[in-house]
């Protein structure tokens, strides 16, 4: 449990894991209805996009179907807009010259913010939606072929279990490295932190990698790859850093809208407040 202040108000943030125990998970969500200002769910997206479609997950859309009171959100809308920022960011400041350089962006529908961002900046874009979410030996190289894709594929994929395209539960800390080629061929690794360290090689020498928060073991681990240095979008508040779903939610709470009424531009408008900027962090010694 954490307790933060933002704008002069005190949030109490506070986590709770059900280990992908769907059952134990529908069941929390009743006992918090009510109880809470704002439910951030993390593991579990309820929906990706391509383009200007939306995608849903019927099974997490059916697993929060309990809520009936309380705002209950994904951090996908925080997520992409922040995301989104930190790719133009860290091109304004020179801190990646984006026309110059190899990126893998491991999946591109849960991060379509940050994908269109790249596609933008210019940046040369290995999209690994095959590669890591369908595990084809096809790499996409460009956004418009990840619209393609994704307008054929996530109509049936959304109806399916989640579990089967992202690891969730105790598979989150397994290790099972594959398309190295991919990883050897980008000089910036993106995207969801699940995704990259569950299928990244043991050697990340000289990278950058672009993601969530991530922990200290993270970084610890992402020392003994070689990789560079980190970026983080997720905003520091008191010292510390949350997952998107958790700010998304604290937000929510703040605005006192309904979920489905926060736009981008409130959630421009709180990270302007924050003065957020995306956070770098050296590997080369140990963060205390």
């Amino acid at each position: 449990m954490a307790i933060v202040t933002l704008f002069g108000e005190e949030y109490q943030i506070e986590r709770r894991g059900t280990d992908g125990d769907r059952d134990a998970f529908v069941r929390l969500l009743e006992d918090l209805d009510g109880e809470v200002d704002a439910i951030g769910i993390g593991g579990a997206d309820l929906y990706v996009v391509s383009g200007e479609r939306k995608y849903e997950f019927r099974e997490i859309r059916s697993l929060i179907s309990v809520v009936k009171e309380t705002p209950i959100v994904d951090g996908s809308g925080l997520k992409h807009t922040l995301e989104r920022e930190a790719i133009r960011w860290l091109g304004r400041e020179r801190v990646i010259d984006w026309p110059n350089t190899h990126v893998l962006l491991v999946s591109a529908v849960d991060r379509y913010g940050m994908a269109q961002a790249l596609d933008e900046a210019g940046a040369h874009v290995v999209y690994g939606d095959l590669l890591f979410g369908l595990g084809l030996p096809l790499p996409v190289r460009s956004y418009e072929g990840v619209k393609k894709i994704a307008h054929v594929a996530l109509p049936l994929i959304t109806k399916l279990p989640l579990q089967w395209f992202y690891p969730t539960g105790a598979k989150q800390e397994t290790r099972a490295p594959k398309h190295p080629k991919a990883f050897a061929e980008a000089s910036v690794i993106a995207g969801d932190w699940h995704y990259i360290r569950r299928y990244a090689p043991d050697d990340l020498s000289g990278k950058t990698v672009i993601t969530q928060t991530v922990r200290s073991a993270d970084l610890d681990w992402l020392r003994t790859t070689g990789a560079t240095q980190v970026i983080t979008t997720t905003p520091v508040i008191d010292g510390e850093t949350f997952a998107t779903n958790v700010m998304e939610a604290v937000i929510v709470a703040m605005l006192g809208k309904p979920a489905d009424q926060v736009s981008e531009n409130d959630f421009l408008e709180t990270l302007a407040k924050l003065d957020w900027h995306p956070t770098i962090i050296p590997l080369s010694s140990p963060v205390d």
